[in-house]
């Protein structure tokens, strides 16, 4: 099986890649959307995510991903040992019917046993890790509805063919799409923690470089995956850092005054801006090995936090990017 490309390999791309980042430090950020041109590194970035997470503990052959013997036991998996398996990431294809994604009656068992089993889903492969969906503006309306329910609660109810099931169902939800094919529900595009926006490079310097890194994976994925491998285990060990430190970083009273300010100033709807500013700028804090949030943090996550939860003014021309920039630098002036 051919490597993936290796995270660290990515040329340019600094926004996405720090934002796929403070997810994989607080899971609790939301996820993330990206949102940009073809063929630039989209797919690519989320794939090699995976290489990056460290292993969870896990029952043995539980498809629920559950964290102790007794979770297993009560979901009716029967498990004698845990084990450490890689973080999950699944792919959600847009084709994918509500049967896939949530799971139905498992009709093998039925058939040739006569009896009625439950046969988990793509939403219970993906707690505890990432759900990935490639061209995420062109989902199918009754799947979004069905993303917003199980994303609000943390679990996945089946109620059909005489089954009741519940299982929980928490993962970090990862979009990508071009907006020139169709814009995102709002609803759903708030359940993202963080937005980010790519383009095709334009410095030929670096259009070259990316070409040249892709050609040298293709012909030998695993002698380039080698050059990268320190970078890599250096990176991994941050972020097992970071997740560790997550919980000791302090957060001064001045720094949840400036993201109620932001989110204000910015006219963003609800509460859920002031918290996904707070857990990115905490993340990023612990990723960075400091022992409080500080405005530099503050500054650095407030677009990736902010820039798809803007009304829209019809008197500004200006994109998103740059109103929240604007802000920024009146709000966060020291």
């Amino acid at each position: 099986m051919t490597q993936p490309f290796p995270f660290t390999a990515i040329v340019g791309q600094d926004e996405m890649k720090q934002a796929l980042v403070l997810t994989a430090i607080d899971p609790k950020i939301g996820g993330v959307l990206v949102f940009g041109d073809r063929g630039t590194g989209k797919s690519t970035a989320v794939r090699a995510l995976a290489a990056l997470l460290p292993d969870i503990e896990m029952a043995k052959g539980d498809p629920y991903n559950s964290t102790s013997l007794e979770a297993a036991a009560e979901l009716g998996v029967e498990a004698s040992e845990m084990e450490r398996r890689p973080t999950p990431v699944v792919d959600l294809p847009l084709g994918a019917t509500e049967d896939r994604v949530c799971g139905a009656l498992d009709l093998e068992r039925a058939l040739t046993r006569g009896e009625k089993a439950f046969e988990p889903g793509l939403l219970a492969r993906a707690h505890r890790g990432y759900l990935y969906i490639d061209e995420v503006n062109l989902l199918e309306d009754h799947i979004v509805d069905l993303l917003l329910d199980v994303a609000a609660s943390g679990e996945n109810l089946v109620e059909r063919e005489g089954l009741s099931i519940r299982h929980p169902a928490r993962f970090v939800l990862v979009g990508s799409g071009n907006p020139e094919e169709g814009e995102l529900r709002p609803q759903l595009l708030d359940r993202f923690g963080l937005s980010v926006e790519v383009s095709s490079p334009t410095e030929i310097s670096e259009r070259v470089e990316v070409v040249r890194r892709r050609d040298a994976y293709e012909m030998d994925a695993d002698g380039f995956v080698a050059k990268f491998a320190d970078q890599e285990r250096d990176l991994r060990s941050a972020i097992t850092h970071g997740k560790v430190q997550l919980a000791d970083v302090a957060t001064p009273d001045g720094i949840l005054e400036d993201c109620a300010k932001l989110c204000v100033a910015l006219g963003a709807d609800g509460l859920r801006g002031e918290l996904t500013l707070l857990r990115a700028a905490r993340a990023l804090a612990a990723f960075e090995g400091a022992s409080q949030t500080d405005r530099s943090h503050l500054r650095r996550v407030a677009p990736l936090a902010l820039r798809h939860r803007l009304r829209r003014d019809p008197l500004d021309d200006a994109g998103s990017g740059v109103r929240v920039g604007r802000v920024i630098d009146d709000i966060l002036v020291a």
